[in-house]
């Protein structure tokens, strides 16, 4: 027992901010089951509806770049291509959820296509960081990222928001449900549309001398439940975006031809259970994508991808099994598949798919102030070598105030299979999955929380451009040997006075291939805080913002340096009365010149309002 509990892995709780307290914090990602966040033992963060409606954040990108070691790259503006870095890790090695449904497209590279998630409709964001294959299988092996969104609430609801601001940015969203014991149903709908500006401009040139790349999302999501019977009820989630963005080719700015058409959409229904003291879940969850290059046309000779279109199925029966107050085993198995085909421009057709059958059993135990957690998995690939992945979790309550946790897990990435056909370069059949050990190790005094997190990568799957511009056939190779990602985060949050709070946090990343060299576009160390000011009960003022150390463009310190600046942010809300609230926000109010990547632009000053109503 002794050897498990050193052995086992944990989690840290979360510093919130605000009124909220822990014990009213639940998580369902940890453990694909509903626990107290006190109770769970992964390293987690939560970002809560009350921090989004407060931050008036815009995307779900903003939102998570306010997490200890989460950072982001962006190609040009809203919509534009976005990948998540959590601790080093680039965006196809998180899974993303929305309501447990996965949004990871197999028909793209980067994963999951985060830069289209918007921020509205959203009851918390779960992120668990560190190995989670041993729960959630391949694309897992950085952490998960769950978006929860709202629920309906007792009785009948409307609310409704609109906002105007900088680049003629308009939103509209409108909400209406209806609970009763029986059952409830939920639907959303949220529009955002802006001229945006030029999606590339060339470092320290000014970005308003080139045309404007637009941009338009309509996000909507319907939520339902059916109580049967005290013991048995059916559940249904439906979330769609339909998104188009004008972007330009390489070395054009001014370029009007080239759009991105995205189509997504997420279906989960779900059947459960209870008996005795058995949860039992059946559910079967689709996830499609569709993505359509308007303007891409054969050049120089060669063909390129005209329509991406991907597809996700998931069946899955599962067993919660509760045999003390707070012990229990998840017994569940499943199969699923990813499926890719794409158009080129000659209207020829690529296709492949790739299944997974999969078991997996976790188990949880209290014993006094000490937490355990145990998760394993075993998945059987059609393409792949069958593997075994799993975690250990302990956390140690040493008294109310002093708490310490650690973690350790295995997991396993599959490559994705446009990595392996690669439209863009030399087709590689002989990819092998990335194996992956992941640890981390927190210490926690009240408001303070300091992690140490080591993750070995063997096999990374990274780009390869011989040339360094593609006159070379490029292609997606395993690098050899370790790259090994590891740092510190540190975060704090205090109330200084009865009307203002603050919260820091820190990361220092260090993310090398086995050569030693720095691996490209991951951030050395950032800074971020948050700054909250209630002058009257009514008035919420806030200050936030991070600054970026070291970064550069491509491997080994090369290409243009993207980092070393910092970007400070403002809003306001204020309660005119419990039904209507307006708001204004000021992004980059020192107007601060930067690029994420090189030679793609990023927005200045921008100022926006607006005006919420909910009944």
């Amino acid at each position: 027992m002794k050897k498990k509990i050193i052995l086992s892995l944990l989690l840290s709780s979360i510093l919130v901010a605000g009124e909220i307290e822990l014990e009213q914090i639940t998580v369902i990602s940890a453990t694909k089951t509903t626990q107290s966040i006190k109770d769970v033992t992964s390293n987690i963060n939560i970002i809560t509806a009350k921090e989004i409606e407060q931050k008036r954040y815009t995307t779900v990108t903003e939102a998570l770049n306010s997490v200890a070691g989460i950072n982001y790259t962006n190609n040009g503006g809203l919509g534009s291509t976005t990948s998540i870095f959590l601790r080093g890790a680039s965006n196809n090695r998180t899974l993303v959820l929305i309501d447990g449904i996965r949004y990871q497209n197999p028909s793209s590279t980067s994963g999951a296509n985060i830069g289209h998630l918007m921020i509205k409709d959203i009851q918390r964001i779960e992120v668990i960081k560190g190995a989670q294959s041993g729960i959630w299988g391949a694309d897992a092996s950085a952490g998960v990222i769950n978006i929860i969104t709202k629920k309906a609430k007792n009785g009948t609801n409307l609310s409704a928001n609109i906002e105007y601001g900088s680049f003629n940015t308009k939103k509209f969203g409108a909400s209406i449900s209806h609970k009763r014991k029986k059952f409830d149903i939920k639907l959303s709908a949220n529009k955002i549309t802006s001229d945006g500006f030029s999606v590339s401009a060339p470092k320290g040139e000014d970005v308003e001398k080139y045309e404007d790349d637009a941009y338009s999302n309509l996000t909507m999501n319907l939520k339902a439940r059916y109580n049967i019977t005290d013991d048995a009820k059916i559940t249904m989630n439906v979330t769609t975006i339909d998104a188009l963005k004008e972007y330009d080719s390489f070395n054009n700015p001014d370029d009007t031809t080239m759009q991105s058409d995205i189509s997504n959409r997420l279906y989960n229904i779900s059947y459960l259970q209870t008996y005795k003291n058995h949860n039992i879940t059946l559910k079967a969850q689709r996830s499609e994508f569709s993505r359509d290059e308007i303007g891409t046309v054969a050049q120089w000779g060669s063909e390129y991808v005209k329509i991406f279109n991907g597809e996700h199925d998931n069946i899955e029966l599962s067993d919660n099994i509760k045999y003390n107050i707070k012990d229990f085993i998840i017994f569940g198995l499943g199969s699923s598949s990813d499926e890719v085909n794409y158009i080129l421009t000659d209207s020829s057709k690529k296709e492949k798919e790739n299944k997974d059958n999969y078991i997996y059993l976790t188990n949880s135990n209290t014993f006094g102030n000490i937490i355990l957690t145990q998760s394993i998995r075993y998945d059987d690939y059609d393409n792949f070598d069958s593997k075994a992945t799993g975690k250990l979790g302990i956390k140690y309550n040493i008294n109310e105030d002093i708490f310490l946790t650690s973690n350790v897990g295995l997991a396993y990435n599959v490559p994705n299979i446009v990595q392996e056909l690669n439209p863009w370069g030399a087709t590689n059949d002989k990819l092998n999955p990335e194996n992956v050990k992941s640890s981390d190790i927190t210490i926690g005094y009240k408001n303070f929380k300091a992690t140490y997190f080591y993750n070995l990568i063997d096999d990374l799957i990274e780009w390869y451009d011989p040339d360094g511009w593609g006159g070379n056939p490029a292609i997606y190779k395993n690098l050899d040997g370790k790259s090994i990602f590891k740092g510190f985060e540190f975060e704090y949050s205090q109330n200084i006075l009865d009307e203002i709070s603050l919260s820091l946090n820190y990361c220092l990343l260090s993310a090398k291939d086995k050569n030693n060299k720095e691996l490209a576009r991951r951030v050395k160390e950032t800074l971020k805080f948050n700054i909250e000011y209630y002058p009257i009960d009514e008035l919420y003022l806030g200050i936030n913002g991070e600054y970026v150390g070291e970064r550069y463009n491509k491997a080994d310190k090369q290409g243009q340096q993207t980092g070393k600046y910092s970007v400070v942010n403002f809003v306001t809300n204020y309660d005119i009365n419990e039904n209507f609230q307006v708001y204004g926000k000021v992004d980059n109010i020192f107007d601060k010149y930067y690029q994420v990547v090189d030679g793609y632009a990023t927005a200045g000053r921008s100022l926006y309002l607006g005006l919420n109503v909910s009944y």
